[in-house]
């Protein structure tokens, strides 16, 4: 009876694991990009030279976050989506955060990036 229930037990774990590791590995939302990069916007449309710390920090918590190739292939598209939604975006502000956070991204922040390609 005891390895009845240790069988049961096994198979409910087994389950379990099964049913939470696709969630685990899922690439990184456009609203947690949008939601990082918000204390960005202000700077990006023109305002000011000084990019704000909050901004700094969300870019940081972005980069620690991407750990595959899916989540940076993610954030890539999420960050061309977000760009083509607003108005005023200054690409060459945009394109040289990452480096005034102290950040190095593996692509160049544009329209034109080909996010597939990101690895």
């Amino acid at each position: 009876m005891a390895s009845s229930g240790i069988v049961k037990a096994m198979c409910l774990v087994l389950i379990a694991v099964a049913l939470v590791a696709p969630l685990a590995e899922a690439a990184i939302s456009c609203s947690t990009v949008a939601g990082s990069l918000r204390p960005c916007l202000g700077y990006v449309q023109g305002g000011g030279n000084v990019v704000p710390p909050p901004c700094c920090s969300g870019i940081r918590s972005l980069y620690a976050s991407a750990k595959t190739t899916a989540d940076r292939q993610s954030i890539c598209n999420c960050l061309k989506s977000l760009a083509a939604s607003l108005k005023g975006v200054n690409y060459g502000k945009a394109g040289g955060l990452p480096g005034k956070c102290g950040v190095n991204i593996p692509y160049k922040i544009s329209p034109s990036t080909d996010c597939s390609k990101v690895k």
